[in-house]
């Protein structure tokens, strides 16, 4: 019996990384201090965390910096480009590849152009 899937593809969707509110944070930290010490594993199974986690959260609010519970990577606050300037960014990468890519075909073109005649050259030379 065949498989109708081509061989290469995966059938599980890429997984999507977690991403955490400030309160959030804020609440499982403190509901982890606030566990007896033989149900503070219970808790980070309970929300699929590890003990990392809470260290750097804790830490995070021990500074006073609640804006630092946020991750940048991830956050929605991330500032992003004006349209326009994505749009001339991807042109100008474009119009970059496409120079190269003549550069490459004219330097190839000559090549060809020259190699026929100098082949015809040397066998009239030595004929």
């Amino acid at each position: 019996m065949t498989s109708t899937k081509p061989a290469g593809s995966d059938p599980a969707p890429r997984p999507k990384r977690r991403t955490f509110s400030p309160e959030y944070k804020l609440r499982i930290v403190a509901e982890y201090d606030a566990a007896p010490k033989n149900e503070k594993g219970a808790v980070l199974r309970r929300e699929r965390l590890y003990h990392s986690h809470v260290k750097e959260w804790r830490a995070a609010r021990d500074a006073g910096a609640l804006e630092k519970l946020v991750d940048r990577r991830t956050s929605p606050a991330r500032p992003k480009k004006p349209a326009a300037e994505a749009e001339n960014e991807k042109l100008r990468r474009q119009v970059e590849r496409l120079e190269k890519e003549l550069a490459r075909n004219k330097a190839a073109l000559e090549v060809m152009g020259k190699v026929p005649m100098t082949a015809l050259r040397a066998a009239t030379v030595a004929g």
